[in-house]
């Protein structure tokens, strides 16, 4: 069985998830803790459980979301998995900071690039992958068709979608993405996004106003 642990963490309330099974092998998705505070209540959470993390997962790249990536990737020494697209925004992460009054050193971190066609497994649990591109180059989603939900960053949100304001958004592209791509699944799919509730697919067909 597979578990979804939610944490809210940092100036933008993001959301960062561990994703796990009941043979405590796990993935960390999208970190986005920022102080001693919300790592610790991250790293106990993991320790507590007794939890293996195995990868560290990026919807995307945008700073909110990767504000504890180093110390995942240095407190856990797995792969940080990435699609290529956005490892330049990855990149601009000390530029990116500055400009919110931040001093970020350059991420290090072991990349592993994925892309639409790739699908991850998680001790049998498959996860396929979707490029959906307009909220950041690199967006992805992550899809477990069997057990009926996705983690879709900041691409899709109750009631709204990901903002295009930003470097290499793409207001047609995000919003032509959700509907080729993620409108098509299973009207009771879950959606747990990058920032705020739950949702699903059958909720944001009927009701979001801008994919009415």
């Amino acid at each position: 069985m597979l578990h979804i642990q939610r944490f809210v963490f940092n100036f933008a309330s993001e959301n960062t998830y561990i994703l796990y099974n009941d043979h405590k092998n796990a993935w960390i998705i999208d970190p986005g803790n920022m102080n001693e505070q919300e790592t610790y209540a991250i790293s106990n959470f993991i320790t507590e459980n007794k939890l293996n993390i195995q990868k560290i997962l990026l919807t995307h790249a945008h700073i909110d979301h990767v504000l504890g990536l180093q110390w995942a990737f240095d407190t856990y020494k797995v792969p940080v998995i990435l699609h290529t697209e956005d490892q330049e925004v990855l990149d601009m992460l000390s530029a990116s900071g500055a400009r919110f009054g931040f001093q970020i050193p350059p991420v290090k971190v072991e990349t592993t690039y994925i892309n639409e066609r790739d699908e991850l497994d998680l001790d049998g649990e498959k996860f396929k992958i979707y490029h959906v591109p307009g909220h950041s180059p690199g967006s992805v989603v992550y899809h477990n068709e069997a057990r009926k939900f996705m983690i879709s960053g900041d691409v899709l949100f109750e009631g709204s979608i990901g903002r295009t304001d930003l470097y290499k958004g793409n207001y047609e592209q995000l919003i032509n993405g959700i509907k080729t791509k993620l409108f098509i699944l299973d009207d009771e799919t879950q959606v747990f996004s990058g920032h705020g509730n739950a949702t699903t697919i059958g909720f944001e067909k009927q009701y979001n106003p801008f994919l009415k």
